[in-house]
């Protein structure tokens, strides 16, 4: 399963012939392991890493910590499930150290993300407080490189 799930995580659009035959299985077998591990849970989805910035250089990021109370009966769960459920968030997770929630938001430009903050975030009861951090350029994603660094052809002068 490891390398399988490595495989998948490299490239989701290797097709079960291709595992096959990199693993060195059969393409049955490499078909039902996969639809075992999405019945399982394990597999969540598929998705494509996009360079944001290339496909929309006005498009903003942004990674929000929450300090957070958390509730008597679910915890951070709640919480978490309540944030998940905006459009604009691409992912949440809960921290350890000095805030306990990371959320991931994307937006049209600043203002769309500072007035989510603001109305949504900040509105919630449980939320005590936020820091807000716009991602000013992004160099590797899950594993993959967003950012090629630009080969500079002048070279060195020195004196």
């Amino acid at each position: 399963m490891d390398k399988l799930v490595k495989l998948l995580k490299s490239n989701a659009r290797l097709t079960n012939a291709e595992i096959a035959v990199m693993l060195g299985r059969t393409e049955q077998d490499v078909t039902d392991e996969i639809t075992a591990l999405e019945n399982k849970g394990i597999i969540k989805g598929y998705s494509t890493i996009i360079d944001e910035s290339a496909a929309d250089p006005s498009a903003v990021s942004a990674l929000i910590e929450l300090k957070v109370t958390p509730q008597s009966q679910s915890g951070y769960d709640a919480i978490a499930g309540q944030i998940s459920s905006y459009e604009q968030v691409s992912s949440v997770r809960l921290l350890s150290g000095g805030y306990d929630i990371l959320v991931a938001v994307n937006g049209s430009n600043i203002r769309e993300v500072s007035q989510f903050v603001s109305q949504r975030l900040a509105a919630i009861d449980a939320v005590q407080s936020t820091v807000t951090h716009f991602v000013l350029k992004s160099y590797k994603y899950n594993g993959v490189l967003i950012s090629e660094e630009e080969n500079d052809e002048r070279g060195l002068v020195s004196p």
